[in-house]
């Protein structure tokens, strides 16, 4: 009997965050707070090594000394 309502307890607790439409952090909504740091890392994963931007850098620089 104990088991089934701190399981009952738990899940009502968890309803009650913040809503998407509700305000959020930087005068975005908490949805659209969601969506950005979503963004944000699909764009950290595509991002190229380092090495590879370093290397690129000294083609361009090269090119333009042409």
């Amino acid at each position: 009997m104990r088991t089934p309502c701190l399981l009952l307890a738990v899940l009502a607790l968890s309803a009650c965050g913040k809503g998407d439409s509700e305000p959020g952090p930087g005068g975005v909504t908490v949805g659209e707070a969601r969506a950005l740091d979503e963004a944000a890392a699909m764009l950290d994963e595509r991002r190229p090594p380092a090495e590879a931007l370093q290397g690129a850098t000294e083609e361009t620089a090269t090119e333009a000394a042409e």
